[in-house]
C-alpha cells in the first residue's frame, strides 16, 4: 500500500466516526420524546450562587407514567450541593401557581393533588415518591 492511500483511509475512517458521534450528539431523546405529556407550569431558584442552590418546580402531566416522571427528573438540572425537587401534577387538577424556598414549597391545600415529587439531595441522592404528601 502506498502511504498516500494509507492517510486516505485513515482520515475516511476518522471522519466517518466523527459523523456517527455527531450524529448521536443531536438525535438524543429529551423530553419532548416522552409520552406523558410534560409542562413545566412554575420554577423556584434561590438566588444564592455561593452556597446551596435550591430549584424547585411544578409539573403537570397528562398521563402518570411513573418511570418517565423518574427520567424527567433526571433531566432537571441540578447542581453540586444544592437541591432540585420536582412536584408532579395532573393536567385537570388545581395546581400551585406560586413556590416558596425551604421545606413547605406551596400553599398546603395542593398537597392532595400532587401525584408524585422526584428529589435530587445535596450529595445527589434521588428519591421518587408517588403520592407523596397525602
Amino acid at each position: 500500500m502506498s502511504r498516500k492511500f494509507l492517510i486516505y483511509l485513515l482520515t475516511a475512517i476518522v471522519l466517518i466516526i466523527v459523523f456517527f458521534m455527531v450524529k448521536d450528539i443531536f438525535n438524543q431523546p429529551g423530553i419532548e420524546n416522552m409520552k406523558a405529556g410534560f409542562k413545566e407550569i412554575v420554577k423556584y431558584r434561590n438566588a444564592n450562587n455561593t452556597g446551596p442552590v435550591q430549584r424547585v418546580y411544578v409539573v403537570t402531566v397528562k398521563d402518570s407514567i411513573w418511570k418517565e416522571m423518574e427520567d424527567y427528573g433526571n433531566l432537571m438540572p441540578h447542581t453540586k450541593y444544592g437541591s432540585t425537587k420536582v412536584y408532579f401534577f395532573m393536567e385537570s387538577d388545581h395546581i400551585p401557581k406560586i413556590l416558596h424556598p425551604g421545606e413547605v414549597n406551596f400553599d398546603p391545600q395542593f398537597n392532595k393533588s400532587c401525584i408524585a415529587l422526584y428529589e435530587k439531595s445535596a450529595m445527589s441522592q434521588v428519591v421518587f415518591n408517588k403520592h407523596p404528601l397525602k
